[in-house]
């Protein structure tokens, strides 16, 4: 590699470049929707659905990231495009199509551009942190990550045109969506901490009734797609807001992090094996205490 030039890992960015073709192709459908109103709501759907699967690459390149140790400088700058993309831009020409263009153009544009705009911050400022190491060490998320907005606001459209051809009464409910997108926006801007889940890995261990109650959830989802994600996004939404009132001990148990458990309650690993430490191995407990009092 000539000097100077980046580090470009494969797989990763493989995963970012299918967030961003998802993105894409989603603004395709909903400019085809736009030109084809005849059509039901048919682009519409596949628009979400590309929506919601850039949310499924988003999370995994992140996750072959750290598994193979790629993490790059690179990597974190192509991502932010990508998600500019596929969560800032389609979201927002979707919603504006369906809903803010019957509230004028200057107020429309206004509430798609102030989502948009506050996504592209949000990215910004992301990266800006990232290359903080105190920052990337708190495992947390510094306002509503902007996949998460965007998993908000195209899984609650997909329920409400779900409602529409089911041949039931909307009414004025679909306005909420433009009011749902100015909170999205200042969650998005705000300072308020989300949960990044990254302790959660392939080799994390759960209980029977976690491992049970999340099979439980991915079948529902599957069999109820019309209206489950949006329980699960608004779920992640509200944990947020609501997460400073939450109990450290059950915010460790949701996000498996060790460090929301007090010393005294962690559990030794040589105590749930049974295992006699050695010699060698109690002196080397030791020396660890010793050098974590420092």
């Amino acid at each position: 590699m000539k000097k100077g030039q980046p580090k470009i890992f494969l797989l990763p960015n493989l995963m970012t470049a299918g967030n961003l073709f998802c993105g894409f192709i989603a603004i395709v459908q909903v400019f085809r929707g736009m030109q084809a109103p005849e059509e039901v709501h048919s682009y519409y759907y596949v628009a979400i659905g590309l929506i919601l699967g850039a949310c499924v690459f988003d999370l995994l390149d992140g996750r072959v990231a750290r598994m193979g140790n790629q993490i790059s400088p690179f990597g974190r700058e192509f991502d932010s495009l990508a998600d500019l993309i596929s969560f800032g831009v389609a979201p927002a020409l979707l919603v504006y199509d369906i809903v803010l263009d019957g509230l004028g153009d200057r107020i429309g544009w206004m509430i798609a551009f102030a989502y948009l705009l506050a996504g592209a911050m949000r990215l910004a400022r992301f990266n800006v942190m990232a290359e903080d190491k105190e920052s990337e060490s708190s495992g947390d998320f510094t306002g509503l990550p902007i996949p998460a907005a965007a998993g908000v606001i195209v899984s609650l459209t997909l329920f409400l045109l779900w409602l529409d051809e089911g041949q039931r009464e909307i009414g004025r409910w679909k306005y909420v969506l433009p009011f749902l997108m100015l909170l999205l926006s200042y969650l998005m801007a705000s300072t308020i901490s989300y949960p990044s889940f990254k302790a959660i890995t392939w080799k994390t261990r759960r209980t029977m009734p976690w491992v049970v109650g999340a099979i439980l959830v991915l079948v529902m989802t599957v069999m109820n797609w019309e209206w489950m994600p949006a329980i699960l996004f608004i779920i992640y939404l509200i944990y947020g807001i609501a997460r400073p009132w939450v109990s450290r001990r059950w915010r460790a148990e949701i996000e498996q992090d060790d460090k929301l458990v007090p010393v005294e309650n962690q559990k030794d690993p040589a105590a749930e094996t049974g295992e006699v430490p050695t010699k060698e191995g109690f002196l080397r407990n030791q020396t660890q205490g010793q050098a974590d009092s420092l």
